[in-house]
């Protein structure tokens, strides 16, 4: 259905007459006639009939002209979104892991609020895997993922990652441990024969657990497992295990990180985003804003 096929015919609705409407949108009343005939034939029904020597709107015209306002305000409101200089417009689906959406992408969708009110920002929390199937899938605009620098993840093709922020991880242990860090395998050697919590969400961690325990020279008893940083803390403080956390996260009562070398661990946080999209203003606004917050 083209569009200028519904301009004739709200003109025609608006105008009563195709001479008036070949005027005001300087063509002949043939073409007029010609195009009105044609969308006709695409709607299968009769949209105009014979009034004595001019036309008008038959029950289904009237009604395909309401219509066609309403699509024709819509398409015109979708010009100017999409002009070169418009402003941003319009829902951006983000599906990204729970630090990146609390500590970077919730202040960045406060400030939208003001600054671009017609961005909306619609939020999932998911694992790095998950989020990047609803990528692929199409179901998300943006993934915000992460990998470690030890077990770094395979992306689609299709898909392209932006770094965003690293932060380095550690060894968090019961707070009576002795305290102070040191190269990786030595300071894993001192708990193989402790439990290990891992990840129940991603196997990322697990990943970096083993193969630091490896060049410990032990496979480590992964029994416990838990997608919050927060609960990982309570678990140690129980007697569960040892485990991985951020350096810079805020740690509990009862519970210490030891600093890790040689190798360090690193987490590496991206934006991720389907080829072809990112010059996609809300897109690209975001993204840009979410770099400039990492480099804060």
């Amino acid at each position: 259905m083209e569009t200028r096929r519904l301009e004739l015919l709200a003109e025609l609705s608006r105008l009563g007459s195709m001479r008036a409407v070949a005027d005001a949108l300087g063509t002949t009343t043939s073409t007029v006639s010609q195009q009105l005939a044609a969308l006709a034939r695409e709607m299968g029904t009769p949209l105009t009939e014979p009034d004595g020597r001019r036309v008008r709107l038959t029950p289904a015209g009237r009604l395909l002209a309401e219509h066609a306002t309403t699509i024709l305000a819509e398409v015109e409101a979708a010009r100017r979104d999409l002009a070169p200089g418009a402003a941003p417009a319009g829902t951006l689906h983000v599906a990204g892991f729970t630090t990146a959406i609390r500590s970077y992408l919730l202040p960045i969708i406060a400030g939208l609020a003001v600054s671009h009110p017609r961005i909306h920002v619609l939020v999932r929390e998911h694992e790095t895997a998950e989020a990047l199937q609803l990528l692929a899938a199409d179901q998300a605009d943006l993934a915000l993922t992460y990998d470690f620098n030890l077990a770094p993840i395979a992306t689609d093709p299709a898909i392209t990652s932006s770094p965003l922020w690293t932060a380095q991880w550690g060894l968090a242990v019961p707070a009576g441990e002795p305290a102070g860090g040191g190269a990786a395998a030595e300071v894993f050697g001192r708990y193989r024969a402790h439990d290990w919590i891992g990840n129940s969400r991603s196997t990322a961690d697990e990943d970096v657990i083993r193969t630091l325990a490896s060049l410990a020279g032990f496979t480590p008893r992964i029994t416990h497992l838990a997608d919050s940083l927060d609960l990982i803390q309570d678990m140690i403080t129980a007697g569960l295990g040892v485990g991985l956390l951020p350096l810079g996260h805020p740690v509990k009562t009862g519970v210490r990180i030891l600093p890790l070398t040689g190798p360090h661990i690193e987490l590496r946080a991206y934006a991720a985003a389907r080829r072809g999209r990112l010059d996609w203003p809300p897109l690209a606004l975001v993204i840009s804003l979410l770099r400039q917050a990492s480099r804060r």
